[in-house]
């Protein structure tokens, strides 16, 4: 037997078979890597157990208030999971198990790690660390912009296959989840990875995908984002050339711009971000899923609904 992280076995119980005493279903829920980081993208695995009296036929679910695009995978269902970047150690998961003749449903908490993140310090013009009342009105309504392209990838197939590579080979110089201090104020949170170049250097596709947006952004600066489907997008921003119009579909590693220092910036560079649904994670975290989804050894624990 696999090792267990919390409870060895998942006894899933419908409200029907309640009432009428039927058999119960089992499950192991898996998420790899065993432990997800908090920010972060993981594999969600559900596989039946031997002792389930039915074939299980679908599931589905959603956790942080985002939907779980589950498909076939080994004799069991995957989907990828977005792990929002709060306090919480642990995230609940809603399942939905399709069994031949009923359905179950389930609350499941999956067990989370903190990431150890850094404090970075910028000197900025004032108005770049306070926006006025007119550019804050600004960012909010692009920010609903781009939040609206990351809701419609959930109605949006699944694009990718194998693993996302580096929109740039340069140097890392920020990464995910870095407190800024501007002017010696903490203001926000870094939620994206920034790669060094000059201005001009090339920025390419980190995974196969439909250009959701083409955008000139107050912060973003000139932004492309892209659709992966099935709830994942990527966006590259502070452009300074824009070498795709919206409905293009890229393949991994094709060229969509150039870095540059448009928008709020104190410099040249690609600032990547990954977000399933509205949730923003770590967009190295895409990159470190180097395989499609497997039988995993992590079990998670179950909550009563």
């Amino acid at each position: 037997m696999r090792p267990a992280l919390a409870a060895a076995w998942l006894w899933l119980l419908s409200a029907s078979a309640v009432a009428a005493q039927a058999p119960r279903h089992a499950v192991t829920v898996s998420a790899e890597p065993a432990v997800p980081l908090k920010g972060s993208v993981a594999w969600l695995r559900v596989e039946p157990e031997p002792s389930a009296d039915a074939p299980l036929r679908a599931v589905d679910g959603e956790a942080a208030g985002e939907p779980l695009h589950f498909t076939p995978d080994e004799g069991g269902f995957a989907a990828l999971i977005g792990v929002p970047l709060a306090d919480a150690d642990s995230l609940d998961l809603l399942l939905r198990l399709s069994w031949e003749g009923r359905t179950d449903t389930t609350l499941v908490a999956l067990v989370l790690a903190q990431p150890d993140h850094r404090r970075e310090r910028l000197r900025v013009a004032p108005r770049m660390a306070r926006p006025d009342s007119a550019a804050q009105a600004r960012i909010e309504r692009e920010l609903a912009q781009s939040r609206e392209v990351s809701r419609r990838s959930h109605d949006t197939p699944r694009q990718w296959s194998g693993p996302f590579r580096l929109p740039r080979p340069s140097r890392i110089t920020s990464v995910y989840g870095t407190a800024r201090e501007f002017n010696g104020e903490i203001a926000s949170r870094h939620l994206g990875t920034d790669f060094a170049g000059a201005v001009g250097a090339p920025v390419r596709a980190a995974g196969r995908g439909v250009v959701a947006l083409v955008a000139d952004f107050y912060l973003a600066g000139r932004a492309v984002y892209l659709d992966h489907g099935a709830g994942l997008v990527t966006g590259y921003f502070h452009l300074s050339r824009i070498d795709v119009a919206q409905g293009d579909t890229v393949a991994a590693g094709d060229p969509i711009g150039a870095v540059g220092r448009s928008g709020r910036v104190t410099g040249p560079h690609l600032h990547w971000i990954a977000r399933y649904g509205t949730i923003t994670v770590d967009p190295m975290s895409l990159v470190r899923l180097t395989r499609e989804p497997g039988p995993g050894e992590a079990r998670v624990s179950e909550r009563s609904p």
